[in-house]
């Protein structure tokens, strides 16, 4: 090959390599961009996007349904816990009663009939929930209808009869049921009802027929203990502050109380358990649910602002006087309490055939 055609081909080669080297840089600039434009709407699509603002609640009047007689202990929180709530969000809560049917009446109405928007509420207590479902296998109520916002108080069950009744203490009546259970009449809202589960679970442990006992069905606190005032049944189990009125007024004596401790409110009265009777497990409570579907932002307000009352000096009093001691919990932990509690009331009430 002449001298000419080597440089002539070695200019070529050096040309061929420019190029190539340009050509390569153009490619992995197109590269990079087109990369950078596929990347960029993904970058756009995972950036976090800020949360809606829930809507301002409440913007009007609240319906607080109870459903029990008015003055029970359900009741009476109810109407301490709307008043202060009326006060904190500027809109009026109002209260009504709507017994029947052992709590379910009221219940259906608030978890079943009324708008799931938040502006129904219901006081919601051990008796509708967990003793309504564990006593009914259809139960027209159940924890799936329902969203448990908060718990608010806890009451200590209280064993009461009529002030001249014979018996000096729990022990020696709890051996007169034991031998005549079928001549012990005592008061419930129902088959299902708190009074229910607490003789239930107090006859087993003593070893009576529960049986051979007898119902007396009534409204609730209000109606319940008058009738043993009055002799019309024998037993009256409800909470401290519930009896309390027609302790004071001479009319009925607590025996006893369930727990291990006792009750702040009648530090003389002993617990079954100081007396030898053990095991006594059944206590009241209350709080709020809605119906399921009521929107996220309603249960956070009524839990957040249930846990800013209970620090408050002013409502702490007032369930004070109520004989009802505050025990919050937030939605979370209320319902699993409630799970809990529903499993064992569910065992209870087949094993005494309460469960219908």
């Amino acid at each position: 090959m002449s001298q000419a055609s080597q440089v002539q081909e070695g200019s070529g080669l050096k040309a061929y390599k420019q190029w190539a080297t340009v050509m390569m840089s153009f490619l992995m600039a197109v590269s990079i961009s087109a990369c950078g434009a596929k990347e960029a709407p993904l970058a756009e699509q995972s950036a976090p996007k800020p949360a809606p603002a829930a809507p301002s609640y409440p913007t009007k009047q609240i319906e607080y349904i109870v459903p029990y007689s008015a003055g029970g202990g359900v009741d009476l929180v109810a109407r301490a816990t709307a008043d202060y709530l009326s006060k904190e969000w500027g809109q009026p809560i109002v209260v009504v009663n709507k017994a029947g049917g052992g709590g379910a009446v009221g219940a259906e109405y608030a978890l079943k009939q009324a708008k799931p928007d938040g502006y129904t509420a219901l006081a919601v207590n051990v008796s509708n929930t967990t003793m309504l479902t564990a006593g009914m296998v259809n139960s027209p109520v159940k924890n799936e209808d329902q969203i448990y916002a908060a718990r608010i108080g806890k009451g200590t069950l209280a064993f009461a009869v009529k002030a001249d009744a014979p018996w000096k203490d729990f022990t020696e009546f709890s051996q007169w049921v034991k031998e005549n259970p079928e001549q012990l009449t005592w008061t419930s809202v129902g088959p299902a009802g708190f009074s229910a589960f607490g003789v239930a679970e107090w006859m087993d442990t003593i070893g009576a027929d529960f049986s051979k006992s007898r119902m007396i069905v009534t409204k609730g606190a209000s109606d319940s203990v008058p009738k043993v005032a009055g002799g019309h049944a024998v037993l009256a189990v409800h909470t401290v502050g519930e009896i309390m009125p027609m302790v004071q007024a001479g009319k009925v004596k607590i025996l006893a109380v369930s727990g291990t401790e006792r009750s702040p409110f009648l530090p003389d009265v002993p617990t079954a358990e100081e007396l030898g009777i053990k095991g006594l497990t059944v206590f009241w409570w209350t709080g709020v649910s809605f119906a399921k579907g009521t929107p996220d932002y309603v249960v956070e307000k009524w839990q957040e602002s249930i846990a800013k009352m209970e620090k408050d000096p002013a409502f702490v009093k007032k369930l004070s006087e109520i004989q009802v001691e505050a025990a919050y919990a937030k939605s979370a932990d209320f319902i699993q309490d409630v799970n809990q509690e529903t499993e064992y009331y569910t065992g209870l009430a087949t094993k005494k055939n309460i469960r219908k």
